[in-house]
Formats: structure tokens, C-alpha cells, sequence
């Protein structure tokens, strides 16, 4: 059975993750539950686990991340890399993660608040 052609490009997010400005998440690509992507950042081809943490200005182009794994601000991450030479994330960078997620959340709040002023 081939995939339907829609499905070659897919792109999935998950909740509470946050991606931010001038990053491209372009399919086929999956990325899970409570992630942080960095600015410019570039995902293609891969699915990135729950938890995970990539900074600003990283590629991760065909290679599929574990659940927390840390990729470093400038890091290019390809087909061939050895993950085991990275670390999983650090508990300073998942709160990191989570206090830009919760920030969203009530950004959100406060605009839908605003707009029932009005």
C-alpha cells in the first residue's frame, strides 16, 4: 500500500510545543508533545520526540530524535549522525521549555480576554 501523496508532506505538531520565529518545520516531519524549537531553526524528514529541545539556528534533516533528547544552538544533525554523542535534555532547559509554553497559553488568555472587551 503507497501513502496517499498528501500524507508524503505531513506535518504534525503536538501540544504545548513551542517553535519559534523564522523556523521551518516542513514535511514530512513529526514532532511531539512539549518541544521547544529555536529561532531559524530547520526540521525536515524526521520526527522529533516529546520533551525534546532544539535551539536556535540547528538543522535536523532526516534523523529521528528520542524523547528528550538536547540539540544545541548551531548543531546540524543528518541522516548519519551518531546521537549517542549528545546529551538528553537538562532539567534547566525543559523548565526553560515549559515557562515558553505556559507564557503562549497566557498570551493567548489575555488576547481572548481583550477581544471579549471589545
Amino acid at each position: 500500500m503507497h501513502p496517499h501523496p498528501c500524507n508524503a508532506v505531513a506535518v504534525t505538531i503536538g501540544e504545548f510545543t513551542s517553535i519559534a520565529h523564522r523556523s521551518i518545520v516542513h514535511g514530512p516531519c513529526t514532532v511531539g508533545d512539549r518541544v521547544f524549537i529555536g529561532f531559524n531553526s530547520v526540521l525536515f524528514n524526521c520526527v522529533v520526540g516529546n520533551r525534546c529541545v532544539v535551539r536556535h539556528n540547528s538543522v535536523v534533516d532526516g534523523r529521528n530524535l528520542p524523547d528528550a533528547f538536547y540539540v544545541a544552538s548551531t548543531t546540524r544533525i543528518g541522516p548519519e549522525t551518531d546521537l549517542s554523542r549528545f546529551p538528553m535534555v537538562s532539567v534547566c532547559a525543559s523548565e526553560f521549555s515549559e515557562d515558553v509554553a505556559r507564557t503562549k497559553v497566557d498570551l493567548v488568555r489575555g488576547y481572548k480576554a481583550l477581544q471579549n472587551e471589545f
